[in-house]
């Protein structure tokens, strides 16, 4: 920094493709913080050390942050919203970021930001990180894989011709670059150099004659050259892609490219035509079509078998006696998410949380640290598996002793908000921002809330998080659409709780058809019952009793084929499906207790 002049260095969360979720690699905000959450950017300054991060994490980076660092927790009262707007408070400042771990939207947002406080961005050629790095790992070599159309439901030469009649509608646009990790959706390919997440990293670009992918020879197999090969897909070098750039190889058309393109390559194409546009690539995977949407039914099916299994096993230990922490708990779902047709390996960590761990909304065990699940306070667990025709994302809290009424309470209207958008029915143009209110209404009568999002779109056998939809988000839901339902309570230092299930959007008939046949509602996906020992009764409406009843019922009949035989988890299922409102599970010898 002494040597360029730099005031503050960034150290931001995302590889070259800006994904959220990234290689050991590229972990370079954790190795220089130890902060190990998916989400925040390490600022270092000439003489002090800063970690901005959301809600998500304030607690958690509190804890694995040293003496040398400061939490800046974003988005809190009288906190910078982000680090964009923590930065625009420097003034005649040189800061000094890699270009490509910024996006173009946040680049040129900065800047001009820096502008009127006479501060600039610098990009230095290499990246502070990677020369202080010295064990740094390697990036992985894994081969990519075809993912047929079985799964698909399209070929990858239809999505190719519909990106081109898109660009053919843009003016004097000819050729097409676009961010992120978006060839595996539009090649219908997939790899393993994240994890969790399906993806290997390449750049594709596209005109109306050429397509060319820039990708390491050595993650070629014959079968993916011929397939190549078929498409009429040129192939090059991952770093081939610079040169290509220097060199303006496409010719004399505008290139376009989405906001969240990485700023090096803007900064490549600074003496060319480019123009901005919203990533059209995104929007055709956010829908998906039936052939995608059947295979997520079928993924959340035998992945909720898996669940319904666990939890009986769970259940059935500890009121054997048996200690049995978070970690074990975690590493035994995903034993038996194992065993499941199409299993790839896990969406994401597990999050398998007890007590005040399950206060952190993105706490994940680790086996020398785990608390042992205990029997006073909810036991959260948000985990779901990768399948090759699905992507699961569930979240189910539980108890296994007797709730307090606190307990109770908040977890009630954490099932009323849940409810609250399962049963919506909305008109054609309304986006998921505008519904998010009906996942709170019930906790805000309370004075309580979460700081998270309710709900994430996410993918067909690619990444858990997707957009650019969402219950944040100003994007209209349309049929297509899958998102998540997720509210929460997390009460700092004691528990947490978190209901989450899998929705995808369809067309509703409704009674007035009022304007015409433009009534949507959500089809839920996901198929594991809700405890209701910590459910109040009375503080529930009738149609939300019959909803939570209908719900529990709905999963036996459509689980009991797939777990017909483990007899316990048979059992355990016919008995939450059977089970009235706060009646405990029978504990040690046998005892049922009904504290209602």
């Amino acid at each position: 920094m002494t040597k360029d002049s730099l005031d503050y260095y960034v150290i931001p969360s995302e590889d070259a493709h800006q994904s959220e979720y990234v290689a050991a690699s590229d972990k370079r905000r954790e190795w220089i913080s130890g902060f190990t959450g998916s989400a925040g950017q390490a600022i270092v300054s000439k003489t002090a050390a800063y970690l901005v991060t959301d809600s998500r994490y304030w607690l958690q980076a509190r804890e694995e942050l040293d003496s040398n660092w400061h939490l800046i927790p974003a988005g809190a009262v009288d906190a910078p919203k982000d680090w964009i707007e923590w930065l625009d408070r420097a003034k005649d400042a040189k800061i000094g970021i890699d270009a490509r771990m910024i996006s173009h939207e946040k680049a040129t947002s900065l800047n001009t930001k820096l502008n009127t406080k006479r501060s600039k961005l610098v990009f230095p050629p290499q990246n502070f990180i990677d020369l202080s790095w010295k064990e740094k790992p390697l990036r992985s070599k894994d081969p990519i894989f075809i993912q047929s159309i079985d799964f698909t439901g399209r070929e990858a030469s239809s999505k190719i011709a519909e990106v081109r009649q898109w660009i053919r509608a843009q003016p004097a646009a000819i050729p097409l670059s676009f961010k992120r990790l978006l060839s595996a959706y539009l090649l219908n390919l997939r790899g393993s150099d994240i994890p969790f997440n399906p993806l290997f990293y390449a750049y594709l670009f596209i005109s109306f004659d050429t397509v060319i992918l820039f990708l390491d020879a050595a993650k070629l197999t014959d079968d993916t050259e011929d397939y190549l090969r078929a498409l009429k897909i040129e192939r090059r070098e991952y770093n081939d892609l610079w040169p290509f750039l220097r060199r303006r190889e496409w010719g004399d058309g505008k290139l376009i490219i989405s906001p969240e393109t990485s700023y090096a390559i803007s900064l490549m194409l600074t003496h060319f035509r480019y123009t901005v546009s919203s990533s059209f690539i995104d929007n055709m995977k956010a829908i998906k079509n039936e052939v995608e949407l059947e295979g997520l039914r079928r993924a959340y099916l035998r992945d909720g078998a898996a669940f319904v299994k666990w939890l009986a096993w769970l259940e059935h230990k500890i009121h054997q006696g048996y200690d049995i922490t978070e970690y074990e708990a975690a590493w035994r779902l995903t034993e038996f998410r194992r065993q499941n047709k199409h299993y790839w390996g896990l969406a994401y960590e597990n999050i398998s949380a007890s007590g005040p761990n399950a206060a952190l909304p993105h706490y994940s065990p680790s086996k020398s640290t785990a608390r042992m699940i205990d029997r006073e306070t909810p036991y959260l667990n948000d985990s779901g598996g990768q399948y090759r025709d699905g992507t699961c994302d569930t979240t189910r809290t539980v108890h296994f002793g007797r709730p307090s009424q606190d307990q109770a309470e908040a977890y009630t209207r954490v099932l009323q908000g849940h409810i609250a958008i399962d049963s919506a029915v909305f008109p054609e143009g309304t986006t998921g921002a505008q519904l998010d209110v009906l996942a709170r209404r019930a906790l805000w009568k309370d004075g309580l809330n979460y700081l998270h999002g309710t709900g994430h779109g996410f993918g067909s056998f690619l990444n858990v998080h997707e957009g650019p939809h969402g219950f944040s988000s100003g994007v209209p839901l349309v049929p297509g659409h899958v998102i998540t339902n997720e509210p929460g309570f997390y009460l700092e230092g004691k528990w947490g709780m978190r209901i989450e299930s899998a929705l995808a959007i369809r067309r509703v008939k409704t009674k007035g058809e009022f304007n015409g046949d433009i009534w949507l509602g959500f089809e839920r996906l996901t198929c594991v019952p809700i405890q209701t020992r910590m459910v109040k009764e009375n503080m529930l409406t009738k149609e939300e009793k019959q909803w939570l009843k209908d719900h529990n019922k709905k999963c036996l009949e459509r689980l009991e084929p797939y777990i017909k035989d483990d007899k316990r988890a048979l059992k355990w299922l016919k008995r939450e499906a059977d089970r009235g409102i706060g009646v405990a599970a029978p504990g040690p010898g046998g005892i049922t207790i009904d504290w209602d």
